[in-house]
């Protein structure tokens, strides 16, 4: 249980810190005289969909957040079985990073004006992430061979849960990317692009940070900082 708080609560800080600097709270109707005289009233200068993306992604961090609490809590039975973890997954990740360093760059480029620029960045993270996928679909057919099922451990079932949760997010935001793709090579002018290759780029970062702590989870790492946690704490 104690693992289950430590995630939802770090969750809940960093909603909390994230909404707590659009202003939502703000109510410059009530205030008399010039905008200027209530600096910390004015309309937050976010665009509304980056808003609704934060608030989707706070969803999908608390979702993984849960299902890690499941794990830690699920491993103190007396059935559970650590499986090694694929050596793929490591190349793996360094595809997820190059996908989100892409998307940032087509972010940069997209800010200058520089179309070609922003096809290119686009177009590498987009195989980037493909990459990924395959490279998970491989670990599940090395994992699976040495004779780790989804039904035979429930180390092993969590491995295949955990990596399908993050995948199917990650096809969810290949259709979004493919749909920028599409305008970025129909010639649409760069400062067009601004706002959805942002949204991309903020999409994938948080599936990277997310993936990052799954691999700690399912190397045991985190489970050694939640035992230094309590013992600081104890």
């Amino acid at each position: 249980m104690s693992a289950a708080l430590f995630f939802l609560a770090a969750i809940a800080a960093v909603v909390g810190w994230w909404l707590s600097r659009q202003r939502l709270m703000s109510k410059p109707w009530l205030e008399a005289g010039p905008v200027t005289a209530f600096p910390g009233t004015e309309a937050s200068l976010m665009h509304p969909a980056k808003i609704g993306l934060g608030v989707f992604l706070a969803v999908v961090g608390a979702l993984f957040a849960l299902l890690i609490s499941a794990y830690f809590m699920r491993m103190i039975y007396t059935d559970w079985q650590p499986a090694p973890v694929p050596a793929i997954l490591w190349p793996n990740t360094a595809m997820l990073a190059l996908a989100s360093m892409a998307l940032q760059g087509a972010v940069f480029a997209a800010h200058k004006g520089q179309l070609e620029n922003v096809r290119l960045a686009l177009l590498a993270g987009a195989l980037a992430s493909l990459a990924f996928l395959g490279g998970q679909l491989l670990a599940w057919r090395d994992f699976a061979a040495e004779g780790y099922f989804a039904t035979g451990n429930p180390a092993a079932s969590f491995f295949y849960l955990l990596t399908a949760m993050h995948g199917l997010h990650i096809v969810g935001g290949l259709v979004a990317l493919s749909r920028v793709n599409i305008r970025a090579w129909r010639s649409v002018r760069p400062e067009k692009l601004v706002l959805s290759t942002e949204l991309c780029a903020m999409y994938w970062h948080v599936l990277l940070l997310v993936w990052l702590v799954l691999v700690s989870v399912l190397n045991g790492w985190a489970a050694d900082l939640i035992d230094i946690c309590r013992g600081l704490l104890a």
